[in-house]
């Protein structure tokens, strides 16, 4: 197993959103993104990445070094990310999310790290989703009640109410089955949903929830028309826009080029669209250019050696 695969396609995914971050769709129907720009909403040059990807590689490092998961580790490395650009493309922190600075502040105060993270309604935006590919690749074959866990753990760190964690529980079942069946992205999605509905059958908090996620539990999301889908930084709009993007196109640029072309949230909803997309499509079907423009690229991939030894148990 190759993580640089999906973890690549989700820094490259964050670095194509990161220069039109927060322009409307209708903007960038005007002037769409072509190709990997630069010095756009945060004056950044070209493969510039933000707090999905330099988070998702804290994640991976502590993973690296301690591979039962070291949850207090973690949050050190998120802390280090945030006050002192460590994971950063350039040495600087930008874009990062209220609920995530709140849960850093609290670890820094002293707190749990797994009582760091808001559990509130307004606690719901992207930012554990957009990090949680990696607990995919450790989890590899397997889904028991304990990788739940791990994902809840994980998702908890900063994003810790129910909602986001069924949404990042949803988005690892379906990297785990594109990781280990010969399958569409169409039909991942739906064995993923009938095994997240198997697994809550009898969960009462997910009930509470379940509603919220209707439109893709009916798999009406396949079919919707772009006008209805939103692209915002709530993790329902961002899920929902993820899974949208890749059952309606074919490759992996035309992947994220039309996740980042939806405008609003582009690097996360590029990030997160990508992760998934370059499991399925592979890292070879990356466009080189956006590879040779990618900020650190050797320092990257010398860390998913690493986390490959890890994986793949070497």
């Amino acid at each position: 197993m190759n993580s640089k695969d999906g973890i690549i396609g989700l820094i490259i995914g964050d670095a194509l959103g990161v220069p039109v971050e927060f322009k409307s769709r209708k903007e960038l129907e005007k002037n769409p993104i072509e190709k990997m720009i630069g010095y756009g909403t945060y004056n950044k040059a070209p493969g510039t990445f933000s707090d999905d990807s330099s988070l998702t590689l804290a994640t991976i490092d502590s993973i690296i070094k301690h591979p039962e998961i070291d949850y207090e580790d973690m949050m050190t490395k998120f802390s280090n990310w945030y006050h002192n650009g460590d994971y950063t493309s350039d040495g600087e922190t930008f874009d990062v999310g209220h609920t995530t600075v709140l849960a850093i502040s609290r670890y820094d105060d002293g707190v749990n790290p797994l009582k760091c993270g808001g559990g509130y309604e307004h606690d719901n935006g992207n930012g554990s989703l957009m990090r949680i590919l990696p607990v995919a690749y450790l989890i590899n074959e397997r889904m028991s009640s304990e990788d739940v866990e791990l994902i809840y753990n994980v998702s908890g760190l900063t994003h810790n109410h129910k909602r986001s964690k069924i949404a990042c529980h949803l988005y690892c079942q379906i990297a785990v089955k594109l990781l280990n069946n010969d399958i569409s992205l169409r039909d991942s999605i739906n064995q993923s949903i009938d095994d997240i509905l198997k697994y809550y059958k009898d969960d009462k908090e997910f009930d509470m929830e379940r509603g919220r996620f209707e439109r893709i539990f009916s798999r009406e999301i396949f079919n919707l028309d772009i006008n209805d889908i939103k692209s915002s930084g709530y993790v329902i709009d961002t899920l929902e826009a993820v899974l949208w993007t890749l059952v309606n196109t074919n490759s992996y640029r035309e992947t994220l080029l039309k996740s980042v072309n939806l405008g609003s949230d582009t690097d996360t909803v590029g990030a997160i669209c990508g992760g998934l997309a370059g499991i399925y499509y592979g890292y070879d079907s990356i466009p080189e250019e956006w590879l040779n423009t990618l900020a650190r690229k050797e320092d990257i991939l010398n860390l998913l050696d690493n986390f490959d030894k890890i994986i793949n148990k070497e």
